[in-house]
């Protein structure tokens, strides 16, 4: 299930991230989704889209942060 385009990406990422973030958000999923294909790999009961959802954002607020305006700028 990786992203081949943005545009492919869940609603609640194309619409409230900038576009710098959401290349960061695919790039990101999509590493992961390849990193933890084995269950092995993975916390607890996580399935492998979970996993990589949460490598993801954690990648985006590496290098972005939402502000009081409740949009994503970066840090």
């Amino acid at each position: 299930m990786p992203y081949d385009n943005r545009d492919e990406l869940p609603d609640n990422v194309r619409n409230v991230l900038p576009q710098h973030a959401q290349e960061i958000y695919q790039e990101a999923f999509n590493s992961a989704w390849d990193e933890y294909s084995n269950p092995d790999d993975r916390r607890g009961h996580e399935s492998r889209e979970e996993a990589a959802h949460r490598v993801a954002w954690a990648a985006v607020k590496s290098k972005y942060k939402k502000g009081d305006d409740d949009k994503w700028h970066p840090k």
